[in-house]
């Protein structure tokens, strides 16, 4: 039967076609020609898979370009504002690395060594424009005590450390899911270590190359004796560096779960 309407539309075409030439019959009878064979024209279904993958892969490549710029101006804000830097007696504690280590879980290594680039960023600007006491160790544009310039060593301190946080993080949380066999139950535990190892790895590099490249510069700076460098670095490692660490786990175990589970929802 279908067939048979297939042949009864052809010659109707080619009736009016030789003899009438008229288009509008032509395309009426073409109209209902392709309205009753839909299914022969759509796409094969290996065709249409790769067209949907296509169309996902686009979707999720602008959802991270958008959370990138989001986790992006959260650095900012908290860069350039009293909200992301604590001022204590030696040094700037600072919350600017939590957004960089849940972009790093979230978005994986490369975002966030972005983000930790900025945050580095954040720092030196911050540093130079409003400098405390130790700033010369962030920043070459501050002299050293009593010298009349600073240290490009200072960029080693300020970049390196950050964007190591932005990587970090990832590995360690992928690396503990695997261990775990990807356990749902488990993932508060992986995100939570991952936030407090992010977080630790900023402090201990910052605070250990500060002792390596600047040792005598930043006992001078606070008035301290060289010899006692070490345990002024242990007390801001156990004091700064534990508290940040603790905030820092809290906050990426409870974010980043929510946001991790958006993802996979809009995979599936």
């Amino acid at each position: 039967m279908k067939q048979h309407n297939k042949k009864l539309i052809v010659n109707l075409i080619h009736t009016n076609k030789s003899k009438h030439k008229n288009n509008s019959v032509i395309f009426i009878a073409f109209y209902i020609f392709v309205q009753y064979n839909k299914k022969e024209f759509a796409l094969h279904p290996c065709e249409q898979q790769q067209e949907e993958c296509k169309l996902n892969k686009l979707n999720v490549k602008y959802r991270d370009l958008v959370l990138l710029a989001l986790f992006a101006a959260i650095v900012l804000v908290l860069g350039f504002t009293p909200l992301g830097f604590i001022p204590l007696v030696v040094i700037k504690a600072t919350i600017v690395h939590i957004p960089v280590i849940i972009g790093s879980i979230v978005l994986g290594p490369k975002k966030g060594a972005i983000l930790g680039a900025l945050f580095g960023i954040c720092s030196l600007i911050t540093n130079t424009v409003s400098p405390a006491l130790t700033s010369f160790v962030f920043t070459p544009f501050y002299p050293l005590p009593g010298q009349e310039h600073g240290s490009w060593l200072s960029l080693i301190i300020c970049f390196v450390p950050r964007i190591l946080v932005g990587i970090v993080p990832y590995f360690v949380y992928a690396g503990l899911q695997k261990l775990m066999k990807h356990n749902s139950k488990a993932e508060f535990v992986s995100l939570a270590v991952a936030g407090v190892c992010g977080s630790m790895v900023n402090t201990i590099l910052v605070m250990g190359l500060i002792g390596l490249m600047f040792g005598d510069s930043y006992a001078a700076a606070n008035n301290i004796a060289s010899d006692a460098l070490l345990g002024t670095i242990m007390f801001v490692v156990g004091t700064n560096g534990v508290a940040e660490a603790v905030i820092a786990g809290i906050i990426t175990c409870v974010i980043a779960k929510v946001l991790l589970k958006l993802k996979r929802s809009q995979k599936q």
